[in-house]
């Protein structure tokens, strides 16, 4: 979503999110709230500015010429979404590791990628899946493993309510789905 967000856009998630604030039994009107439901739209518009983006767009021909057949690691990219069963926050960080074959992409489009990812509605395996789909395909690597570790408000505000736990999921594509030795040195090289 362009920077640029259509007033009416605006306009109509804020009457939804101004009828929420009345069922809530809250006056709109009252000096507190009184601009709260254009507030929460720009917000959500925000939070949800991943819909608007592409894989294309983010990376922008950011691909280059490699030689060496190293792993790349970009560890600790922090990231913040919205549960799509709650719309509660969840956030934490992805860590990406990548065998390149002949291309190494910018390593700031990386970050991009899990921004565009994450600014949608989410759960957080599909987007630990998606990331890892999207790099080995964009990327022709010879391997993708992503890690992601986040704090979910949907388990620590309601629910079982347990504020310190964390979800962490996995993907593995190509070599680093079969290769223990280059797992065990992105494992190594997060610590």
């Amino acid at each position: 979503m362009s920077s640029e967000i259509p007033q009416n856009l605006i306009d109509e998630l804020a009457a939804h999110y101004r009828a929420i604030i009345e069922i809530l039994g809250e006056d709109p009107e009252r000096e507190g709230l009184f601009r709260t439901p254009e507030r929460a739209a720009r917000a959500m518009l925000y939070a949800t500015r991943g819909y608007g983006q592409s894989v294309d767009d983010v990376v922008n021909g950011a691909l280059f010429e490699a030689s060496e057949q190293q792993l790349v690691v970009v560890k600790d990219i922090e990231f913040y979404s919205l549960c799509e069963h709650h719309i509660l926050p969840f956030f934490g960080h992805v860590s990406i590791g990548y065998l390149p074959d002949k291309k190494i992409v910018g390593l700031s489009k990386v970050a991009r990628l899990v921004d565009m990812f994450a600014r949608r509605l989410q759960v957080q395996e599909r987007m630990t899946s998606e990331l890892a789909d999207v790099l080995m395909e964009t990327l022709g690597a010879k391997g993708i493993i992503v890690r992601t570790e986040a704090r979910h408000l949907c388990m620590a505000m309601r629910g079982v309510q347990k504020q310190e736990s964390a979800t962490v999921t996995v993907a593995t594509r190509g070599v680093l789905r079969s290769d223990v030795s280059l797992r065990q040195e992105f494992f190594a090289s997060l610590k």
